[in-house]
């Protein structure tokens, strides 16, 4: 079995939406002959926590966890100053933790006699470590995982750096781009942009999206729910472009419109989020009765909540490059075999739900769209006929095994050029 290095700073026991990708490649790999070893970040100061994520961790596969050094993760009186700091150092806030992990990551290697590495992006210090790595031991193959794209993304579109920064990043960002041996990218879109955008020829840079893993599904209760109220679970991040305004104005038109009638409908929230701005807004909005926060929870208890709905909320902002990704909920809910309100801008995301079949698509800055689905679902919940026929030929596609497979395959590639 092949060892490969795991170079992970988002990895569980920290909670979130950035470590899933990361953990199930580790849970799967070893059945496609690699053994994953993994470096990553100490825990200590994260701000969320989910020691359940570890039950995905095989036994036996180990775990190397160096200082964090994360500055955002500072109390105390240099609390404030420190979060300044995480802000404008380049690329991320993890910059440190690359500088002061990158001899021991060489140290691992050589002791356990690696041959290939894999980094994943955010945050993007992971591909400096991995370039390092590269110009000091030039025989290592270095597979690299983009997540999101870099300087194109879309939060940074919304935000742009300053023009310094930019070109600083940029030069970053190709210097990888050039030195990896194989490149990984979570659509179609972004791949074709970080291609076109670096004139890549791109022989060597592959697609493999995120996905559901069908054993976080075992033992839990498929069974339609029987609510008393008209159930929307959302799950997931609400930050940036991506934001819940245009949801909840669509709640409160057909509250008023006495369309959905008092005490029947009730919405749960399930992720971190800055609970006293929305419950402000959920308040101004005279939905208090009708929307709850309920915060972040365990994979496993989120999981649940999304059995317990009737139907499942997907939200992601319209703008420049939005149409590039998927938002990483989008294949949890596939497998949950409830129907989907997806409120989205053209692109990936609104693709794949249409051709799966797992739900209606309103665009994300139509109001009256999103109404007629809510509407729509809400009538048929009434009438106990609120059933739908996924396309289950296209959601197996999507499982992280298979998903993982596909990982194996790139290493087999990677390790190829070492014969």
């Amino acid at each position: 079995m092949e060892k490969v290095l795991i170079i992970a700073n988002q990895f569980p026991p920290m909670g979130g939406s950035g470590v899933q990708r990361s953990v199930k490649f580790v849970k799967h790999l070893r059945a496609f002959n690699y053994e994953p070893i993994v470096f990553t970040r100490e825990t200590t100061g994260a701000k969320l926590i989910d020691n359940t994520l570890l039950n995905d961790v095989p036994q036996g596969v180990e775990i190397i966890r160096t200082k964090a050094y994360e500055p955002s993760e500072m109390e105390g009186i240099l609390k404030i100053p420190f979060k300044v700091l995480s802000k404008i150092m380049i690329p991320d806030s993890a910059r440190i933790w690359f500088e002061k992990s990158k001899k021991q990551a060489i140290k691992t290697i050589k002791e356990k006699n690696i041959k290939i590495i894999y980094t994943t992006s955010a945050p993007y210090s992971e591909h400096l470590l991995g370039l390092y790595i590269k110009r000091k031991m030039p025989n290592i193959k270095w597979v690299v995982d983009f997540r999101d794209e870099w300087t194109n993304n879309p939060y940074t579109l919304d935000n742009p750096h300053n023009p310094i920064r930019t070109k600083i990043e940029k030069n970053m960002e190709r210097d990888v781009l050039l030195e990896a041996d194989y490149l990984i990218t979570n659509t179609p879109i972004m791949r074709e942009n970080f291609i076109k955008n670096n004139n890549l020829k791109g022989d060597n840079f592959f697609v493999i999206p995120n996905g559901y893993d069908e054993e976080d599904f075992l033992n839990m209760d498929f069974t339609k729910p029987n609510n008393d109220k008209f159930t929307l679970v959302y799950t997931g991040a609400l930050y940036g472009r991506r934001k819940p305004d245009n949801f909840f104005m669509a709640l409160k038109n057909l509250k008023d419109k006495n369309i959905i009638k008092e005490n029947s409908l009730k919405v749960r929230l399930i992720g971190n989020y800055h609970k006293d701005r929305l419950q402000a807004q959920i308040d101004s909005l005279n939905l208090t009765n009708e929307i709850e926060i309920v915060g972040y929870v365990p994979h496993n208890v989120c999981i649940k909540h999304q059995l317990d709905a009737d139907c499942l909320v997907l939200i992601e902002g319209s703008g420049i490059g939005a149409n590039a990704f998927y938002t990483g909920k989008i294949f949890e809910y596939m497998n949950t075999k409830r129907p989907v309100i997806a409120i989205l801008p053209d692109g990936v995301a609104k693709d794949l739900v249409l051709e799966s079949k797992i739900g209606l698509v309103a665009n994300t800055d139509n109001v009256s769209e999103i109404e007629n689905i809510i509407k729509e679902y809400y009538e048929k919940w009434q009438q106990n006929n609120l059933n739908f026929e996924p396309d289950f030929n296209i959601i197996q596609k999507f499982e992280r095994k298979r998903l993982t497979k596909d990982l194996a395959g790139i290493f087999d590639k990677a390790l190829e050029l070492i014969k």
